[in-house]
């Protein structure tokens, strides 16, 4: 089972959802996930670059992958729908261990959605290119995803507000930010515009070993 083998990686991820900023999925007087999300549904892809990792004697460096979430009503109400994107560069190797650990059938932080999902619209080879400059984060899949991040203004000194959020990518540390304009997604029938909505940024750390 994919789950008993042994993995871990490390790297980068941001998100740009269609909620307005703040998302009070994440951030309100009411348990997470269970506020109503601003537009009624939640839209949210999150993006992710691998600077190390391993999926038993598979290495994972230097890949990038994208897996977009759609949640029709309250978050916590499951129904969610799921579409994973795998970096045209991985071996077949690579792209078994990438599905495996991103759809949460390894285990790890992703495993979290598994139970709200209930549509999985599989998985696709795509090139994926992912940039950190400055404190802005972008990511291009070409005629599907444009995306890019920067951070929710603030008077701290470092520019960048950090919570701790729960969030299952990264639980301890999150960058609050805000999508840049032209922040669309285009794919599985699903036209999605997050232009200046709810964003998130963060260094990731997973493993499945406790």
């Amino acid at each position: 089972m994919a789950d008993s083998v042994a993995w871990q990686l490390s790297g980068d991820y941001f998100e740009n959802c269609s909620c307005s900023v703040v998302c009070p999925c994440l951030v309100s007087a009411a348990a997470p996930l269970t506020a109503r999300p601003t537009e009624g549904f939640c839209n949210v892809p999150l993006i992710f670059h691998i600077d190390r990792g391993r999926y038993g004697e598979v290495e994972l460096d230097g890949l990038n992958v994208l897996v977009i979430l759609h949640a029709p009503g309250v978050m916590a109400d499951g129904d969610w729908s799921q579409a994973t994107y795998i970096d045209e560069r991985a071996s077949d190797a690579q792209t078994d261990a990438l599905t495996a650990i991103f759809t949460g059938a390894a285990g790890g932080p992703m495993a979290a959605f598994t139970p709200l999902i209930s549509r999985n619209l599989g998985v696709t080879k795509v090139p994926i290119s992912f940039a950190i400059t400055g404190k802005t984060r972008s990511a291009d899949i070409p005629n599907i995803l444009h995306m890019s991040v920067e951070p929710l203004p603030t008077m701290h000194p470092s520019g960048e507000m950090w919570v701790n959020l729960g969030h299952p990518v990264s639980a301890d540390r999150m960058a609050m930010a805000v999508g840049a304009p032209g922040n669309t997604f285009n794919d599985q029938g699903m036209h999605w515009d997050n232009s200046g909505r709810n964003g998130l940024y963060a260094p990731i750390r997973w493993s499945n070993v406790s």
